[in-house]
């Protein structure tokens, strides 16, 4: 699918226009995205906690930080526990994805996605995009990508770097790790530490701005970018 693709996505009022795909990356709003799941089988396992963090101008605004745990209908396992720590009598109380869902989805509208693996995120969130008639396949930058095409981590096409190890790679803080909220925190710094050195690389040889259309190409190659 062509670049163009990405002016008609969220339906037909919420679209990138072709000027703004052509603008500086950093104009767009953007939304770190985390999922916590029983697991990672996608006919069986199911969300039990989201996170969302806004990006503007570059900044994030933590008053804008979302959060909720979600009540599946089977409850996780005592091995996904052991990785997210969050309990069935956590999610008791916690309302239903059918509940949750529309919420969350406002925070996506109008902005690019971000989320670490984005192939995770992706997967589990498709159906229930479908049913309240939105799209982010073409509009999401995946945090793993960019570390891998700006050589932050080395390249490994059977596996997807660690959003702890790459943040810790990079002098940043790992935001309690396996918490939604904390790993979507974690997702936007990174993406803002990627996106200004990508940047500044383009600069130095091309004396131009790093275009929102050229961020999200670079987000689907798996090896390192050339500038």
């Amino acid at each position: 699918m062509g670049i163009e693709s990405y002016v008609r996505l969220f339906g037909n009022a919420d679209r990138i226009s072709k000027s703004e795909l052509d603008s500086s990356w950093r104009q767009m709003a953007y939304c770190a995205i985390d999922l916590e799941t029983t697991g990672l089988e996608l006919k069986t396992d199911e969300i039990i906690s989201i996170g969302a963090v806004q990006i503007r101008d570059t900044r994030i605004n933590s008053a804008e930080n979302y959060y909720q745990e979600v009540r599946p209908e089977h409850m996780p396992s005592p091995s996904s526990i052991l990785i997210h720590g969050i309990r069935a009598v956590d999610l008791e109380s916690a309302p239903p994805i059918g509940q949750v869902f529309p919420e969350f989805a406002e925070q996506l509208k109008g902005r690019v996605v971000i989320a670490h693996a984005a192939w995770v995120e992706s997967a589990f969130l498709e159906h229930h995009l479908e049913a309240v008639n939105l799209d982010i396949t073409n509009r999401l930058i995946d945090t793993a990508s960019l570390a891998r095409v700006s050589g932050a981590v080395e390249v490994d096409l059977e596996h997807e770097p660690s959003l702890e190890h790459l943040a810790r790679s990079l002098k940043l803080p790992a935001y309690s790790p396996h918490h939604a909220l904390g790993d979507a925190l974690t997702t936007a710094i990174v993406f803002l530490a990627l996106a200004t050195e990508l940047e500044r690389r383009k600069l130095e040889k091309r004396k131009s701005l790093l275009t929102l259309r050229e961020l999200l190409k670079l987000s689907g190659r798996s090896a390192r970018a050339q500038w």
